[in-house]
């Protein structure tokens, strides 16, 4: 498999599917993904992203789940790139090694704050925003150092219901058209439950000129511990009344609890797909059952979906 930039990705596909994980912390944790990866692999994905720990606390093992994942040559890596705690000649090194390791696209964040650290300060970091990685990200590609003579394909993070340390929604898209203008190519949002949200904020975006690819984040509910995790991890992200009722109602079932959230998993897919969603982004959480049980009840749009990948 060619290791492609994100703009001929789009290209090709009329509507990108992409999954994302996130690096094992144990060394069963690691056999466990590697036996499902190759169900994701079945799916051919346009490409699979690889997320870092709170404060890049697995950075290194994100590092190698890359260069790993690259090297299966089925699946195309996407790693994260954050700013916190990581500076310029940390981050020009980690540039470096994608770039000799043939990788083609980065989705730059600004990442969590450390993880039990209530002294950090992040006006001490070298980037402080996104958008100043993504220009740092730019200037190494104005170096020609990159496999691709573009460079990197850059992502960005969108967040349709608003992120929670910016409360203020003008200013919030002013930061992400902020992110656009600096050089990014596509936007992969944050998980969302409400489809309307999403294409209410594809509408603002359209109104602020942020005209870039904007990818849908779909994560379904595997349990009620998941959707308290996501709860925790998406401050802000709205579980609607309707939803919530029909899992309260079976919490003490886990089978039905899981039935339900991947069938309103599915319902937002079929309702994007119909409204021409320019591609969708799995939460995956390192499981492949759930987005396999998504996919089989996408019915018709299954095998567009897999058409437009290339299967």
């Amino acid at each position: 498999m060619d290791h492609m930039h994100i703009r001929d990705i789009l290209e090709r596909d009329k509507t990108t599917i992409s999954f994302e994980f996130f690096p094992p912390s144990s060394d069963s944790a690691c056999e466990a993904l590697s036996e499902r990866l190759e169900a994701f692999e079945q799916l051919s994905p346009s490409f699979v992203s690889v997320t870092y720990g709170a404060g890049g606390s697995t950075r290194q093992r994100t590092h190698d789940l890359v260069i790993s994942l690259k090297s299966r040559e089925t699946l195309d890596p996407v790693p994260h790139l954050t700013c916190v705690m990581q500076g310029v000649t940390e981050l020009d090194e980690i540039l470096e090694r994608y770039a000799e390791s043939g990788i083609s696209n980065l989705l730059v964040i600004r990442g969590d704050k450390p993880i039990d650290s209530s002294d950090y300060d992040p006006s001490s970091e070298d980037f402080q925003h996104a958008a100043d990685l993504v220009k740092h990200v730019k200037t190494f590609n104005d170096r020609g150092s990159a496999l691709d003579k573009r460079g990197f394909g850059i992502g960005v993070a969108g967040f349709p219901e608003g992120h929670p340390e910016t409360p203020n929604r003008l200013r919030q898209m002013a930061h992400l058209k902020a992110k656009v203008d600096a050089g990014a190519d596509w936007i992969t949002t944050q998980m969302f439950f409400d489809n309307h949200v999403f294409f209410d904020w594809c509408e603002q975006c359209e109104l602020n000129d942020v005209t870039i690819p904007k990818i849908a984040g779909i994560m379904p509910i595997t349990s009620i511990k998941n959707m308290r995790r996501m709860a925790d991890l998406a401050a802000g992200t709205n579980f609607p009344a309707k939803l919530q009722r029909r899992l309260h109602k079976h919490q003490d079932d886990p089978e039905a609890v899981e039935q339900i959230g991947v069938h309103w998993a599915s319902e937002q897919c079929n309702d994007l797909l119909d409204n021409d969603v320019r591609g969708i982004h799995f939460y995956t959480l390192n499981r492949s059952d759930a987005t396999l049980r998504i996919f089989k009840a996408l019915g018709t749009h299954s095998s567009e979906l897999l058409r437009s990948t290339g299967v």
